[in-house]
């Protein structure tokens, strides 16, 4: 078609320029895989890998939709048009095989014909080339990695490979239709849990988001924050906490939390006061709490409950204590810093009035009151999804029903039936914006989902992970500690090019059971602390994808905001240690024990945010500040007394510090 007749348009939440037939394809693409998760969310519920066929295929048919071949800022062309078709069949092909021949491939019970391995042969290419365009190189080289180790090995394909691994990485490697058969045809590979939890749980409560936010719910959270804290010292900034605490509830993105937020937050804090990298640093360590923030936790709490087979409301309810702990960490450096550098909080009249963001806000608490009150009736978190997904929508129907039928009129704002079948319509569209916007949040982490499984099929297939086990025994000595830091590093690494969702899953396939079987951490707490420590990526240079997009909104330097970010985030670190020393705070244990072990951990958060600033009432001398890190190293060492004895030492100073800033005033110095 000509561009008169065809004029390309630029996709909502993306750069790729697109033609307008495209954009209706997305759409409808969009549009059908988010009726058909409801559908067999809350309606009639699929077979195993009916329901993950259907939403890979869909899945990837929006993935080539959305990303042209040759990336998002150049034309598709006809090479590219052509390229695309290719994989657009291909990904059809991936979900339809299974679905129309499914019983035969289970009546052949593992042995696959000539046509099996060529189908699964095109699904693990269309998948990594799905997962370069939606979430990146780095994964599909990771991908493509793990396929060629199952190769390396003396009846592998690459026998000549295998003659380059190290001794305890060797094996005997596998052929073509075998590692083909374990990837596609297998429950270990693509279809695997990963994909399994993303085209159950995550998708629907990630529609759910979509729908929050297509409805105003954001602006209700960041209005909320900035009513409620506003007027404090530093007041923006800690707005920026609480509102990403809220919104990360929502989209579990880190990035969607600082480019949400950080809009409003970011300026605010900078007229206020605080440095552009500052700035930028806070947003993106306030973000990456969205990660852990039930109920969402960025898709993690949905494959810890399927990984550790304990119920999904159980991993919310601990997860609350330690992500308030991460959140009180960055607010504490917050306050310091407005302190230090004598800031104030905003007035009155700059601020929304609490009241007023209930009264105009309070139905979006709706449909998150029936989520909770479902899941604790042990309801199945995709059916609580749906459910909650359709409060939604009736809640926003009926709201906007009530106000254009009674309170338009007394605006003077006639009821007609023109009017009507325009409000009407209008209700149409938002309903296809929610729909459409949660198939396109849900590609970049279902695509991550399928490329670890391939993944996860290899480690079990060559039995990786074991040996992955006995290399940490091996480098920590049996040291836990050692082990926690090799842990942390590889999760470094890891999130250089893969998501969170997917290096959390690639990590503990690798290193959980060393640290459950080998170092006695119990499961549900191994699982936790891989979790928070996959989340480094995202504020740890020199990758800190959340750091580089607050500095994009704040206009300060990349790495600078990013350093800030890594500083302000350091609950990631400590508090999993913390997990791991007293796991009473997670698994329970007498009342008395529990509560001591929340008030040390407080004070050690609240110590070692004062040692790094160097500032808490007043300013800090050098000595202070070496006892608090005394102090803080004390309370994270497993020995009650040692426990007691850097409590006391916190104490002891802080209160002196208290004593100091009463005697003397606060003194105001910004030595940054």
């Amino acid at each position: 078609m000509s561009e008169s007749i065809n004029p390309p348009v630029v996709v909502p939440g993306g750069n790729a320029i697109q033609p307008r037939f495209v954009l209706w394809l997305i759409t409808i693409v969009a549009v059908g895989l988010s009726l058909f998760q409801l559908y067999s969310a809350g309606i009639q519920p699929l077979g195993l890998f009916y329901q993950r066929s259907i939403h890979l295929a869909l899945i990837m048919m929006l993935a080539f939709l959305m990303f042209p071949a040759f990336g998002p800022n150049r034309k598709r062309g006809v090479a590219g048009g052509i390229i695309d078709l290719v994989f657009f069949v291909g990904a059809m092909i991936t979900g339809g095989y299974l679905l129309f021949y499914l019983d035969e491939i289970i009546s052949r019970a593992g042995f696959w014909n000539q046509t099996d391995i060529v189908v699964a042969c095109i699904a693990v290419v269309t998948v990594l080339e799905a997962s370069r365009r939606a979430v990146g190189f780095g994964m599909t080289v990771i991908g493509a990695i793990a396929i060629l180790y199952a190769f390396a090995g003396p009846r592998g394909e690459l026998p000549w490979l295998g003659q380059w691994m190290p001794g305890i990485l060797e094996h005997r490697g596998y052929g073509l239709d075998r590692v083909m058969g374990q990837l596609y045809l297998g429950q270990e590979g693509i279809f695997g849990l990963p994909l399994g939890v993303a085209a159950t749980y995550i998708f629907i409560f990630v529609l759910f988001g979509a729908f929050l936010e297509c409805t105003g719910a954001g602006k209700f959270f960041i209005d909320m924050a900035y009513a409620a804290t506003g007027r404090q010292r530093g007041g923006p900034a800690k707005a920026a906490v609480l509102a990403s605490a809220g919104m990360g509830s929502i989209s579990g993105s880190a990035i969607a939390n600082v480019v949400t937020t950080g809009a409003f937050t970011i300026p605010l804090m900078k007229r206020l006061g605080y440095k552009s990298h500052q700035a930028g640093g806070i947003e993106a360590a306030a973000s990456t709490g969205g990660q852990i923030m039930p109920p969402l936790m960025g898709a993690g709490a949905f494959l810890i409950a399927e990984y550790t087979n304990t119920p999904y409301i159980e991993i919310v309810k601990i997860s609350i204590l330690p992500a308030i702990m991460y959140f009180a960490t960055v607010y504490l450096f917050v306050h310091i810093i407005a302190l230090k550098q004598g800031m104030q909080g905003m007035t009155r009249s700059e601020l929304p009035q609490m009241r007023q963001v209930m009264r105009d806000g309070w139905h979006f608490l709706l449909p998150l009151g029936v989520l909770v009150w479902l899941l604790m009736m042990h309801m199945s978190p995709m059916r609580v999804g749906y459910y909650a997904v359709v409060t939604m929508v009736a809640v926003a129907v009926l709201r906007y029903a009530l106000w254009f039928f009674f309170i338009a009129p007394r605006q003077g704002q006639a009821v007609t039936f023109a009017s009507t079948r325009r409000m009407i319509w209008a209700g149409l569209v938002k309903l296809v914006q929610g729909l459409e916007l949660g198939a396109r949040n849900a590609v970049a982490v279902s695509m991550a989902c399928a490329v670890a499984g391939i993944i996860v099929g290899v480690v079990g297939l060559t039995g990786l992970g074991l040996k992955f086990s006995s290399m940490m025994m091996a480098f920590s000595g049996g040291n836990l500690l050692l082990a926690l830091l090799m842990v942390v590093l590889a999760s470094l690494i890891l999130g250089m090019g893969l998501p969170v969702t997917a290096s959390y899953i690639v990590l503990i396939v690798l290193v959980g059971p060393a640290l459950t079987a080998e170092f006695g951490i119990p499961l549900l707490i191994a699982h936790l602390v891989v979790f928070w420590y996959s989340q480094d990526s995202n504020v740890t240079p020199p990758i800190a994808l959340a750091g580089f997009a607050g500095a994009a909104i704040a206009g300060s330097k990349p790495m600078a905001t990013s350093f800030q970010a890594w500083k302000f985030a350091k609950g990631l670190y400590l508090i999993p240690l913390f997990m791991v020393y007293n796991p009473e705070i997670i698994i329970g244990g007498p009342v008395p024990v529990v509560v001591w072990n929340g008030v040390i951990a407080m004070a050690a958060l609240l110590a070692f945010a004062a040692c790094l600033e160097g500032y808490l009432f007043t300013r800090m001398n050098i000595l202070s500040r070496l006892i608090l890190a005394a102090g803080t190293v004390g309370v994270f060492f497993p020995s009650p007394y040692t426990e007691m004895a850097g409590f006391l030492a916190i104490v002891v100073v802080l209160a002196i510090n208290w004593v100091s800033c009463r005697r003397h005033g606060s003194e105001i110095t910004d030595p940054m």
